[in-house]
């Protein structure tokens, strides 16, 4: 699947998570790394491949909580899940099979004052866990990882209000660079 960026239609929310995401990802680990991208191919995978990295999805349709072992085969220098691990029933299983040494990922964090994001026209879209940065910290350290470097951020607010004045002081993005081992 070949995504053309330029037909996509503006989306200011996406473009600057798609900013901040690659800005974390070029100051950890430095193109033309191969990455094992979790996820089918998206819009952020044709990003990275634009700045020179080598992108591998999983197979579109997978079911990474019931087949996790998809990972197991996939040589690269790093693994990256961005906004993926949230969709998981059971990510544990699939992050501490990854034949990778090296996980970036990126989850939306749990907000006091907003539910958890539930999509009701996509089975898929919707997010099992929104974790805390001490509990991503712990799924990761669990399952093998030590995280090197972390960095939050806060969503871009558009609108006028008390919940958007508070996505504006509350991180909503959590960015970790984590080593097996």
């Amino acid at each position: 699947m070949n995504i053309d960026l330029d037909t996509l239609p503006p989306n200011k929310p996406r473009d600057l998570r798609f900013a901040r995401t690659l800005d974390f990802l070029q100051r950890t680990l430095a193109a033309p790394a191969r990455i094992l991208d979790l996820g089918p191919p998206n819009a952020f995978a044709e990003v990275l491949r634009r700045h020179g990295y080598d992108v591998i999805n999983t197979p579109g349709g997978v079911d990474l909580d019931l087949n996790p072992e998809v990972v197991d085969d996939v040589e690269a220098d790093a693994t990256t899940a961005f906004e993926i691990l949230e969709h998981l029933v059971a990510p544990f299983n699939v992050i501490r099979r990854l034949p990778t040494p090296r996980l970036i990922a990126t989850i939306p964090m749990r907000l006091w004052f907003a539910p958890a994001y539930r999509n009701p026209d996509d089975a898929w879209d919707r997010h099992y866990h929104e974790f805390e940065d001490w509990q991503f910290d712990w799924l990761l350290e669990k399952s093998g990882w030590h995280i090197r470097e972390r960095e939050k951020w806060n969503g871009p607010a558009y609108r006028i209000g008390i919940r958007p004045l508070l996505r504006r002081l509350t991180p909503r993005y959590y960015a970790v660079d984590a080593w097996k081992g």
